[in-house]
């Protein structure tokens, strides 16, 4: 499993990239920006982790160019920016998953197990049946082609993107509706209620974690206890 890690603290780095290799993975490190998009322009990543603050090129303009590339490595950010705003930043960047620092060695290990189960190099998202194929941009249902609105696509692709993980609801509305203003307050829940007529049968469920967003996850992981629903 390779990964690339984009950090400049010397000190976190070199004991993330320690941890990692025992856990199996083949750790690439950089600690610029520059340098990070010629390393990831010239080889193949199975996941990449990220720091947004990052001397010479800013972490979200790496993020940029990565998805201009058409780069579609699945990237966890690492930063110390928490706040909600900057995670709704990211996520619209093109990360695919937001840790913020201080963080706990197993929650990221965790975190990078699910991605790269869940999403490969070539930028295909899986959940359950429900399948979403990154070159044509079409989802499936038990390899069934779904009818899907191109806002219902953005939002069921953005909660593909983050499976088991719970996506803010500002986060959904912004993927889907982008900076208009004049969209009314239920939007988005009118747009899920809709997607979980149509991926009925996909032993999936969007699961609504109230003032907090939605959840996607498979059949087994919906049934299982939560501290919070």
């Amino acid at each position: 499993m390779k990964l690339l890690l984009v950090e400049d603290d010397f000190d976190l780095s070199g004991a993330l990239s320690r941890s990692l290799e025992t856990r199996g993975f083949d750790v690439l490190r950089c600690a610029e920006g520059h340098e990070a998009l010629l390393a990831a322009r010239k080889k193949p990543f199975d996941v990449i982790v990220l720091d947004l603050t990052l001397p010479g090129l800013d972490g979200l303009e790496l993020l940029a160019r990565l998805r201009g590339d058409g780069n579609r490595t699945p990237v966890l950010v690492l930063t110390a920016r928490g706040a909600v705003s900057e995670r709704i930043t990211g996520l619209n960047a093109g990360a695919d998953d937001y840790l913020a620092k201080p963080f706990d060695l197993e929650e990221l290990m965790a975190r990078l197990q699910a991605l790269t189960r869940r999403m490969g190099r070539d930028g295909h998202l899986r959940c359950g049946l429900l399948h979403h194929d990154a070159t044509s941009g079409a989802f499936y249902r038990d390899q069934r082609p779904l009818d899907l609105s191109p806002r219902e696509g953005e939002l069921l692709r953005t909660l593909m993107s983050h499976v088991d993980r719970v996506v803010p609801k500002d986060a959904l509305r912004s993927a889907v509706f982008g900076d208009d203003d004049d969209i009314q307050a239920d939007a988005v829940e009118v747009i899920v209620h809709r997607l979980r007529k149509k991926i009925v049968g996909s032993n999936t469920e969007i699961l609504t974690l109230r003032g907090v967003g939605y959840l996607l996850c498979d059949d087994a992981a919906a049934t299982a206890p939560r501290g919070t629903r």
